[in-house]
């Protein structure tokens, strides 16, 4: 995998760490802007997404091999070692030597794990966005983080609203910076 993708998934995952690290006791319940979801709720979300990165790409499992695995409550006890073990598990995998190259099988299809990582970093800055709004601390994203997420969602922004897991777009204000067209792309304002 190149390094500068590798770079951003580090940095993504550092990010969504960080926020993660800062959770209160009493904000595991708060809400979110991800309307269905609680901080826990997403924290298991992000957490459960992390763990289905070894066996796609470090094992060539397929979805269907790994099943249910990874559904339901994948944070247990201690939501912040649940993550910080989900995240080195999938750190590594993409790190791997030929990582890059190889082919994996998602919901919509096989494509290669290079992509998949990419989709992978926009999600985790995004929801980094999700979680900081959702315990009250700062919202800015780093700028090579966000310019990363745009490049990436830029060409499909259009049609993720129509698969039922984003919110239509949203207009941004003229002249409006980077994280908030991101953000509007995404269906959240910010």
């Amino acid at each position: 995998m190149d390094d500068r993708l590798l770079d951003r998934h580090d940095e993504a995952l550092g990010l969504f760490t960080d926020r993660v690290h800062a959770v209160r006791a009493d904000q595991w319940g708060a809400p979110t802007p991800c309307s269905a979801w609680s901080v826990r709720d997403l924290v298991n979300h992000l957490t459960s997404e992390q763990l289905w990165v070894p066996p796609l790409v470090s094992e060539g499992r397929s979805m269907a091999e790994v099943g249910d695995a990874f559904d339901g409550d994948v944070l247990g006890d201690d939501p912040v070692a649940a993550w910080d073990r989900a995240a080195s598990g999938a750190r590594a995998a993409f790190a791997e030597r030929g990582a890059a190259e190889r082919m994996v099988e998602l919901s919509y299809g096989s494509t290669r794990a290079g992509a998949y990582c990419s989709q992978m970093v926009l999600d985790a800055v995004v929801h980094t966005w999700d979680l900081s709004r959702g315990i009250g601390v700062d919202e800015r994203l780093p700028r090579p983080l966000v310019d990363f997420a745009l490049e990436e969602v830029e060409p499909y922004a259009d049609s993720l609203s129509a698969s039922g897991m984003f919110d239509p777009p949203l207009a941004p204000p003229p002249g409006a910076g980077a994280q908030t067209r991101l953000l509007a792309m995404l269906g959240r304002g910010g």
